[in-house]
């Protein structure tokens, strides 16, 4: 992961350390409840972590990031480490996640990160600023559904999606006109071993006509 994480990356040493504590804590626990189907250490510190922090610019400089479904806290742990002016907020619906994260942020020491156990939808009613960072939550058509209130007052939304972006926005576009948002990719990367390529789509409410 060291060899593949971009040269620009900031705090990338203590990324590495803290990554590695992490993904030891989610092979010890998804021996006694799922937490992910990735289980190769290999796999999992390139479709986690790496996947999690290479569009890094995208959210450099807002204040508060919010992820949605924080699952074993991919992206939001990683981005965390590496963007540590930044609040980290962890929305896990699912009790025992949402215990693991916690004892993962206080065992790691991540001062910038608290842990929300409710749908993030519900976390996202309480905010009025911040960024919303969703990754293998939900198709975009419901996606739209789920923030487009928290995009109403002026959030942004960043979902990590598969090369198929294009085609799951047209798949959306009745959801979308609905609900007054729009969405475009704003980056494309591609994963290191023929992992796959990704891209990023960002929801926002449509301008007002």
């Amino acid at each position: 992961m060291r060899a593949a994480l971009p040269e620009d990356l900031p705090h990338a040493v203590r990324l590495v350390e803290v990554a590695a504590r992490h993904l030891e804590r989610v092979e010890e626990t998804n021996r006694h409840f799922n937490l992910t189907r990735i289980v190769s250490a290999r796999d999992a510190a390139v479709k986690h972590v790496l996947d999690s922090v290479l569009p890094w610019k995208l959210f450099a400089g807002d204040g508060t990031v919010i992820d949605a479904g924080t699952g074993a806290g991919f992206p939001g742990i990683p981005l965390a480490v590496v963007l540590p002016e930044t609040r980290v907020v962890l929305a896990e619906s699912v009790g025992k996640k949402a215990r693991f994260v916690q004892e993962c942020v206080e065992a790691l020491g991540l001062a910038n990160v608290t842990v929300e156990a409710r749908r993030a939808e519900e976390v996202l009613r309480d905010m009025r600023e911040g960024l919303v960072a969703a990754r293998a939550v939900a198709p975009i058509d419901r996606a739209v559904t789920l923030f487009a209130p928290a995009l109403r007052r002026g959030m942004r939304a960043l979902l990590y999606k598969g090369p198929d972006a294009e085609a799951e926005i047209a798949q959306a576009a009745a959801a979308l006109r609905r609900s007054r948002v729009e969405a475009r990719v704003v980056l494309r990367y591609e994963l290191p071993d023929g992992l796959g390529g990704r891209a990023m789509v960002e929801l926002r409410a449509a301008p007002r006509k």
